[in-house]
């Protein structure tokens, strides 16, 4: 048998341990003042809160999913957010005039200085009637708006419990945000209201928006889009008896038609979709109106204005070539375009401290920090260059934005994911 001298397994010892170290990360200043943060004696104490009250969490969750809030109607949600977080012993909690819901839990320093906003939103995609009876399997829960974004509301109550059972005091005051409006329709109407009419609009430092479970997503990019709604016109007339007069249908059909041959970028990704269309009297009938609506979105601010530039030529040329193919004896037909959507792009600095302490929260929890771009309340603190990011509350979900919604509450890895929005906050609020 081939046997090595003790000296060169000493030195090939040497060498791998040597090797070893090479590889792993060298420690940054924010994995550092994460693993303070999570070393203290304060944050353990809040942990220990969140796993004990972990099952509080879960029927605030509950509570909170069974109160329907779809685009505009939040207000009975809203009211019951307020009633939360008024019994959890804020110092200022309020309804704005724009129905957003928030509390401030003050720091250390002087009054009216910079502070942290973290916020789940209200709404949900769904329509009033929807219902929103929460199903639960085990762990899993199911019901319309349960993960998007209503455990992230459950979340932050439970943030609040857990840092004043920790005794911990931040430098920053906190400010817990329960905002309307964020899907669809609401085109971020509440955080555009926080950020351009609000009391603390001036204050705001750093921006966290808790949206959705995945625990190692830090979404730094802002996804813009633009949104339309295009109704095309006409005389309108009887199927057979006005036949070959134009018609707003052809028109509408050309449009989408061109508008999906459209050939956009991958880098930065732009997308877009024709998605949901509408009008006419009967079938045989042609229409006097017809509408279609539209998502263009990308992230890049020049290829957003180029695609929806392209849209704006497309509607006009289709018009026109109505009105040259059939006759206008009784009418042309015309096209109005709308803009119902309208969400600015850009992304915080990746060397932004923001995003270097939630890197290094997911870290410290043991995940892997998946960077990306999406549209998400984060959006608007983003184009005001206030540095903010989209993080996760926690366990895992699914089909969001469909009606068998569901996520997963199962404690350790609910708590595993609840300690990075905490850790983040508290690195960023100073402690």
């Amino acid at each position: 048998m081939f046997r090595v001298p003790r000296t060169s397994l000493a030195v090939l010892l040497s060498l791998s341990l040597a090797g070893t170290a090479a590889a792993q990360p060298k420690p940054t200043g924010a994995d550092r003042t994460v693993r303070a943060i999570r070393d203290s004696a304060g944050f353990k104490v809040a942990v220990a809160t969140l796993d004990r009250e972990h099952e509080r969490i879960v029927a605030d969750t509950i509570t909170l999913t069974e109160i329907p809030a779809p685009p505009f109607k939040e207000k009975v949600r809203a009211e019951a957010y307020l009633a939360l977080l008024k019994s959890h012993g804020l110092s200022v909690v309020e309804m704005d005039a724009e129905g957003n819901v928030m509390g401030l839990r003050r720091g250390t320093a002087a009054a009216g200085q910079p502070l942290v906003v973290i916020a789940a939103h209200l709404d949900t995609v769904f329509p009033e009637e929807t219902n929103v009876k929460v199903r639960r399997e085990g762990t899993k829960l199911f019901a319309p708006g349960v993960g998007d974004d209503t455990h992230s509301l459950a979340v932050l109550l439970g943030y609040i419990r857990a840092l004043d059972a920790g005794k911990i005091r931040t430098k920053r005051d906190i400010l817990f945000v329960g905002n309307v409006g964020e899907e669809g329709p609401g085109d971020l109407r509440g955080v555009r209201y926080i950020f351009t009419k609000g009391k603390y609009k001036d204050r705001i430092a750093a921006f966290f928006s808790m949206d959705g479970t995945s625990a190692e997503r830090v979404t730094y990019g802002a996804v813009g889009s633009r949104r339309y709604r295009v109704t095309f016109k006409g005389p309108g007339g009887h199927s057979y008896g006005a036949f070959g007069i134009v018609n707003p249908m052809g028109a509408m059909a050309k449009a989408v038609s061109d508008f999906n041959m459209i050939q956009v970028p991958t880098k930065p990704r732009t997308t877009y979709a024709a998605s949901v269309v509408g009008g006419g009297t009967s079938v045989n009938s042609i229409p006097d109106a017809i509408w279609v609506e539209v998502d263009m979105r990308s992230e890049g601010a020049p290829e957003l204005a180029q695609l929806d530039a392209k849209f704006q030529q497309i509607v006009k040329d289709a018009v026109a070539a109505e009105n040259a193919a059939r006759s206008t004896r009784v009418g042309s037909v015309t096209a109005e375009v709308k803009l119902i959507g309208d969400r600015p792009t850009g992304s915080t600095r990746l060397d932004a401290e923001i995003v270097q302490v939630t890197e290094a929260a997911v870290r410290a929890a043991g995940y892997t920090p998946v960077l990306g771009a999406s549209s998400t309340d984060s959006n608007m603190p983003i184009s005001l260059g206030i540095p903010a990011v989209t993080i996760g509350s926690g366990g895992s979900g699914g089909r969001a934005h469909a009606v068998d919604e569901w996520i997963d509450v199962a404690k350790p890895e609910s708590l595993k994911g609840m300690q990075v929005g905490l850790s983040a906050l508290l690195a960023m609020a100073g402690v």
